[in-house]
């Protein structure tokens, strides 16, 4: 069937999110301090995504929650960046475009916000993830932006929207 719908997260949601992030991160070998694996966020993703210039999208296949991601306005970003966070997908919805409909929806939000780039930190072990940023038109830079609390990240990307 393969039905694929993104909504904002609920209160409910919670547990779900937070399962599918720690696993992705164990599933790839990086559920290491530095990461979202130990931030505190991801157990409270519903109200850490409730002030303006915040949104956390769900994304369901066959209307079971298989992935999400955000965007916010991480600590210490230039005006008009934000940081597109916690993009994870179970890996029954990696390959059907979920993924790609959560970024489209995230840079949807960003662009009605009224941000002007979105960056992402991100880990060498997560390539896949990388190229479909780079294939969004993200670009690779050489240092961190921002005090994200995310040192476990070794790459760091840009696009201007």
């Amino acid at each position: 069937m393969n039905t694929i719908a993104i909504r904002p997260i609920q209160p409910a949601d919670n547990p779900s999110i937070a399962a599918i992030i720690r696993n992705s991160l164990t599933e790839f070998g990086v559920d290491r301090p530095g990461t979202a694996y130990y931030d505190a966020a991801t157990d409270d993703m519903y109200e850490n995504f409730q002030l303006p210039g915040r949104r956390y999208h769900v994304g369901l296949l066959d209307g079971q929650i298989a992935g999400g991601g955000g965007i916010y306005p991480s600590a210490g970003l230039p005006a008009g960046v934000c940081e597109l966070v916690k993009m994870y997908l179970a890996p029954i919805a990696r390959g059907r475009g979920l993924g790609k409909q959560l970024i489209e929806a995230c840079l949807d939000f960003a662009r009605q916000a009224g941000y002007t780039q979105v960056y992402i930190e991100t880990m060498p072990e997560l390539e896949k993830a990388v190229s479909i940023y780079e294939r969004f038109g993200f670009h690779h830079l050489d240092h961190a932006m921002g005090n994200t609390g995310h040192y476990g990240c070794s790459l760091w990307l840009l696009k201007d929207l």
